[in-house]
């Protein structure tokens, strides 16, 4: 095996090792990140020696092929260097507890939480809303009035209908319905009442059948109810009506639970209509059903073979911190706090840099780069930050908590290193701090509160791809971080070697 120190620049490299590494006693053995899976929320009691560099890796639980694959390339060559190694402590950060709903029974794949579906209403027509006996108060009359709800399992919408009562006078007002799918400006189909069209009276409302699509799991849709009458729509707020979800196929959001951002609603927040719905594929939903409690006595007996097999790689490796959250992609950014106070709590450290179990990462090129470009000191981040990045409403970064349209900058998650100061800072607020959709947009907001100083750099890449000198490239799968480490050590550049292929 070549040695990759020798690929570099020798003397560029000597100097910035000189620099940047400055010479302590040696240290004593590495310290421990945590027992076994049983134990992991309890921080241990001790400090290590004193290390230039944390390297954080945020991992799955069920990663152990790509923890693997770290251990056999650029963690294995920095073992085999004690001037690295010395300076350098690299911990896998995982979740001491997984989710106790299998994937199929969750509202989604990124959390977990049981979609809670009971006694659904099948092989019928459904009404959305119903009023209450008390009809006469809560009443207004604005002129746009809209509701936001989330498909938890797939539905068909057949008629959108509004609230009108006027006796025996008959129907005197001109509205149109529309259903809008999440952050699209044209509205998916629509509905037009006035006296000489005014739909099919059913109890209180009147509806109008529309073109039927089925709704899929997890659409995000708004009813807008609007009103070209100078007096306004009938409507009601959320309270004075009754929801009809189906046993639990559809959700209403409201604004008041922080779920959508005000510019999702358009004009007042509440009900002024209805629809009416059908579950799709209620025989498969039943089916569902029905094996749920086999699926979950299946899934416990896997968490148990699963926590196994942890406490063994823990107890073989002793590089794995386990943190007391739930291992979910929605709890990444509390995972990476509580990280920050393991690291506080017990290792006394420079920087502190973050990375990805599915990440190429180049240790001695980002060591070069601190010692050349003197990245020290303190309050300051180290990364290559995305800038008026927009908020996504929908989809695996579905932001449901940060209102604005726009994050603040945030480092792209491949990478990224911040200094002592920053992750006291971090460790000491991590219960006051708000988690978002992700670790990265999250440290985004955290980091906007004390403004560090940062240095952009574009070597942590963004996306999956490679380029000369990359001090982290994204989005690998095992044999790919594999094959970039074998031409890195054969070539000294993982993009550019005569050795490829």
């Amino acid at each position: 095996m070549r040695n990759w120190l020798v690929l570099l620049c020798p003397c560029v490299l000597g100097a910035a090792l000189h620099l940047w590494l400055r010479l302590r006693s040696p240290p004593p053995a590495r310290a421990s990140g945590a027992g076994p899976a049983d134990q992991l929320a309890l921080f241990p009691q001790w400090k290590s020696n004193h290390y230039d560099v944390v390297v954080g890796v945020l991992s799955a639980r069920n990663n152990h092929q790509l923890r693997n694959v770290i251990r056999s390339t650029w963690l294995k060559h920095l073992l085999q260097h004690p001037a690295l190694s010395q300076r350098v402590l690299v911990k896998f950060i995982i979740g001491a507890h997984g989710c106790t709903v299998p994937v199929e029974d969750r509202e989604d794949p990124y959390s977990c939480k049981l979609l809670n579906i009971t006694n659904p209403v099948l092989n019928q027509e459904i009404e959305a809303f119903s009023l209450l006996e008390d009809t006469s108060s809560g009443l207004s009359e604005d002129r746009v009035v809209s509701v936001s709800f989330r498909v938890l399992y797939p539905i068909v919408i057949t008629s959108l209908g509004v609230f009108y009562d006027a006796g025996d006078v008959g129907f005197q007002r001109n509205i149109t319905v529309k259903l809008y799918q999440a952050e699209q400006e044209e509205a998916l189909f629509s509905a037009r009442f006035s006296p000489p069209s005014c739909g099919v009276q059913v109890n209180k409302l009147w509806y109008k059948p529309v073109e039927q699509f089925i709704l899929p799991e997890s659409f995000e849709g708004t009813i807008v109810w609007e009103s070209q009458d100078l007096q306004g729509l009938v409507s009601r707020n959320l309270h004075k009506v009754t929801v009809n979800d189906g046993g639990g196929v559809l959700r209403v959001v409201t604004t008041g639970e922080g779920a959508l951002p005000h510019e999702f609603m358009e004009g007042v927040e509440g009900v002024a209509g209805g629809f009416i719905y059908t579950i799709q594929e209620g025989d498969a939903l039943l089916k569902t059903l029905h094996s749920r409690p086999r699926r979950l006595l299946d899934h416990i007996h896997n968490l148990h073979e699963e926590d196994a097999l942890l406490k063994e790689e823990s107890s073989l490796y002793d590089d794995i911190v386990f943190v007391d959250v739930v291992d979910t992609y929605r709890n990444v950014p509390a995972k990476l706090l509580n990280f920050y106070r393991w690291t506080v709590e017990t290792t006394s450290f420079d920087l502190l840099l973050k990375t990805d179990d599915d990440c190429y990462i180049d240790l001695e090129a980002v060591f070069n780069r601190i010692a050349l470009k003197n990245l020290d000191g303190p309050n300051f981040w180290w990364g290559n930050f995305r800038l008026n990045w927009a908020v996504d409403r929908t989809g695996k970064w579905q932001e449901l908590e940060y209102p604005s349209p726009a994050y603040p900058a945030f480092a792209c998650g491949s990478g990224y290193v911040i200094s002592r100061d920053i992750v006291h800072w971090l460790a000491g607020n991590s219960g006051r701090l708000k988690t978002y959709q992700g670790e990265d947009v999250s440290m985004g907001i955290w980091m906007a509160a004390i403004g560090p100083k940062r240095y952009q750099d574009s070597l942590w890449l963004c996306e999956k791809t490679c380029e000369p000198g990359m001090l982290s490239s994204p989005q690998y799968s095992p044999q790919e971080l594999t094959q970039l480490w074998r031409l890195k050590e054969l070539c000294g550049d993982p993009c550019r070697c005569e050795g490829r292929g």
